[in-house]
C-alpha cells in the first residue's frame, strides 16, 4: 500500500501536532512518531478518499494528505 511504503515521509506542522495532541489527549514528545506507529499497526484500517488517507486504529481516526504525506489531524472515533 502506498501510504505504508512512504511512512518515512510523514510529517506535520507545529499547529497540527498541537491539534493532534489536544484532540487525542496525548502526552508524547514526537507526535509524528506516534502516528507512524499507529498507522503501521496490523489493526489499522487504511482508506483513501479523494486527496486524503483516513486511518482508523485504536479508537482514533488519523487524516493524512495523500500527496504531501502531511498529517492533517487526528481525533477520537465516534462510536
Amino acid at each position: 500500500m502506498e501510504l505504508l511504503n512512504n511512512l518515512a515521509k510523514l510529517r506535520t506542522t507545529e499547529l497540527g501536532a498541537v491539534r493532534i495532541r489536544r484532540n487525542l489527549a496525548l502526552d508524547c514528545g514526537d507526535t509524528v512518531a506516534w502516528c507512524r506507529e499507529q498507522i503501521s499497526s496490523p489493526k489499522a484500517v487504511i482508506e483513501r478518499r479523494g486527496k486524503n488517507w483516513y486511518i482508523t486504529v485504536n479508537g482514533c481516526i488519523i487524516t493524512v494528505n495523500a500527496y504531501s504525506y502531511t498529517i492533517i489531524t487526528a481525533h477520537k472515533a465516534v462510536r
